[in-house]
């Protein structure tokens, strides 16, 4: 009966640890490379550069990576109004794409270590989802 008992409350730490651990970023960014194809790509590009005064690059951008929160949010929830990306403005509408938490963080991971961003700050699900409107 003890080792019944053991067991079980053995195997629900772990699953409870489990549930808190992040995933590597290699592998965040892998999981956000296929999302970024069948979600990013149709208006961002392959390569990330956009198209300049209708869709705003994610490679090398200064706006993506000074400001991560509104990043988030712009995928979250969706984004509209004026933004100056490298010195260019960009006024129109980016629709909410659907991703949950953990699809977002891998994009977001994906973006920012592609096409000369870089950054080992990882995005986590944890801090998408206490991201708001």
């Amino acid at each position: 009966m003890k080792v019944i008992g053991l067991t079980s409350m053995a195997l629900y730490i772990s699953l409870i640890v489990g549930l808190y651990q992040q995933k590597p970023l290699d592998q965040s960014i892998e999981e956000g490379t296929l999302i970024y194809q069948d979600f990013c790509l149709q208006c961002h590009g392959s390569e990330g550069k956009g198209e300049s005064g209708v869709f705003p690059p994610l490679a090398q951008s200064d706006y993506l990576m000074e400001n991560i929160t509104q990043s988030i949010q712009g995928i979250k929830y969706g984004m509209r109004g004026v933004m100056v990306v490298n010195g260019v403005v960009y006024e129109g509408m980016m629709a909410a794409q659907g991703l949950d938490d953990e699809e977002i963080a891998d994009v977001m991971n994906y973006i920012l270590n592609s096409w000369g961003n870089s950054t080992q700050e990882q995005i986590t699900e944890e801090q998408v989802r206490s991201v708001g409107p």
